[in-house]
């Protein structure tokens, strides 16, 4: 029996005749989940893989509803009906991301308070003006692979190292991070066949990090969390570990390459950051709206029966919380190429109780390392056509799989210090510095190029107005 010709708007239908979040038929997620909300609206029914039924949400409105109503919906998957009747096998494809844990974001009540609390607070406990000087040595030391080359890939060579270097930092492991720790968390988080080898290798570092931090706890977020007074267990220390080093590295990861594609690629991003209209921050939360590091979150499940974007949601049923076709609803983003600056109520971080409680840290990973970048390369272009670019998908995320860029060779520069442009005769004119400002800044202060790009934002107070490398000087000294 022949099955209906592609094109034909039945093609791809499961049982129920629902669209289907994985195969052939779902290989562009974007362009269906427009498809769905143009023939349900806001909620829309979907199968994954081996065709189990779960809502997507596509609306702004109703992401925020579920994320917002603990007493209505749960992280807790044990209650999920396809699971519950044997529909969902322990070896689907998507069991890492749904299988219940002993984490604060799949628990509820005074164990939710018990194990976030020590989460947020050990969150607390971190130093951000000593990361933001990670950052930027770390962003150094990556941009020093490559400046001499004139070549690079800013998949590959920075914004897949970036996060891991500053997450080890902060975790307290930074000899654990070189390139096999890289590898390893990329091969988990893709689901291949050596995935589990690949988690196995992570996790016996964290869990080396747990039994040093318990003999001998130090000024970390390893340490606060061990010591914390909510008395959390090994088990339970490494596991959030291994929850905040995933998520926050496999977030960041692409935040920081769709925002370096998003300035490279769109003419009005690079000008209005030149230009000085927008700032690196700016530009960063303007990515966060068009392509969140997160296309879905899995899943919160119906604690009751109940009504959901106009649809009937049955107790027991699965929710896909989705930030990508959240963030385009029409009803809250009626013209797409409209800027969103100063506008954060994106839902990239997600809302309520779970609410990423490390996004303030992937926000300075991507403002310092992008700014750092552009002001150690500001001709860098891409050397690609921007058709030619791919992306591996999933359901959970989009991430780009290389961003190949070319400039010219550029020398290489102390960690230790500040990023500076170099003004040498290899710049395109427009982007030279004039020599009678060289000579006024002085040997001892770094030239800046594009003079109109703003230093990041002060860490505490604001200072007085003063030239932009003063400033960016203070900053790295962490005064």
């Amino acid at each position: 029996m022949f099955g209906p010709p592609p094109g034909c708007p039945a093609h791809g239908l499961g049982p129920g005749g629902r669209h289907r979040l994985y195969g052939p038929d779902a290989e562009d997620l974007d362009d269906l989940y427009e498809r769905l909300r143009e023939q349900y609206g806001p909620v829309a029914p979907v199968l994954l893989h081996d065709d189990v039924p779960m809502w997507v949400v596509l609306g702004h409105a109703e992401n925020l509803q579920v994320v917002r109503s603990p007493s209505q919906y749960t992280r807790d998957s044990r209650i999920w009906a396809p699971l519950l009747d044997g529909r969902v096998k322990p070896d689907h494809p998507l069991m890492p991301h749904i299988a219940w844990q002993p984490i604060c974001s799949h628990v509820e009540g005074d164990e939710h308070l018990r194990l976030r609390n020590a989460v947020t607070s050990a969150m607390a406990t971190i130093d951000h003006r000593s990361v933001r000087r990670h950052i930027g040595g770390h962003t150094q030391h990556l941009v020093n692979g490559f400046c001499e080359r004139g070549r690079a890939d800013l998949v590959a060579q920075f914004a897949e190292h970036l996060p891991m270097a500053v997450l080890c930092e902060i975790l307290g492991m930074p000899e654990e991070y070189n390139d096999r720790m890289v590898q390893a968390a990329r091969d988990a988080l893709k689901g291949t066949e050596t995935a589990i080898q690949s988690h196995a290798y992570v996790m016996d570092a964290l869990s080396r990090l747990t039994l040093r931090r318990r003999a001998r706890p130090e000024d970390d977020f390893t340490s606060h969390l061990v010591t914390h007074g909510a008395g959390l267990s090994d088990d339970e220390v490494r596991e959030h570990l291994r929850l905040v080093l995933f998520a926050a590295y496999e977030a960041t990861a692409n935040l920081l390459a769709n925002a370096l594609r998003m300035v490279l690629t769109e003419p009005g991003f690079r000008a209005r950051l030149n230009g000085g209209q927008m700032t690196v921050p700016e530009a960063i939360e303007q990515s966060l709206w068009d392509e969140p590091p997160f296309s879905t979150v899995f899943g919160y499940y119906a604690k009751q029966d109940t009504e959901l974007g106009g649809q009937r949601i049955a107790r027991g049923d699965g929710i896909l919380f989705a930030p990508a076709p959240g963030n385009i609803d029409p009803r809250v983003r009626p013209d797409l190429s409209a800027s969103m600056q100063g506008n954060r109520s994106h839902l990239a971080f997600g809302g309520g109780p779970h609410e990423c409680p490390g996004q303030d840290i992937g926000r300075a990973i991507a403002d310092v390392g992008v700014d750092a970048l552009l002001t150690r390369l500001p001709d860098v272009q891409l050397e690609c056509a921007e058709d030619d670019l791919r992306w591996r998908s999933s359901i959970a995320s989009r991430h780009l799989v290389s961003l190949p860029v070319r400039f010219e060779p550029k020398p290489q520069q102390d960690t230790d210090m500040p990023p500076r442009a170099y003004a040498g005769p290899g710049l395109p004119a427009d982007l030279r510095l004039p020599a009678q400002r060289r000579e006024s800044q002085g040997a001892a202060l770094p030239a800046a190029v594009p003079a109109a790009r703003p230093a990041p934002p002060p860490a505490v107070v604001p200072d007085p107005p003063r030239g932009p490398w003063q400033r960016l000087l203070r900053w790295w000294r962490g005064e």
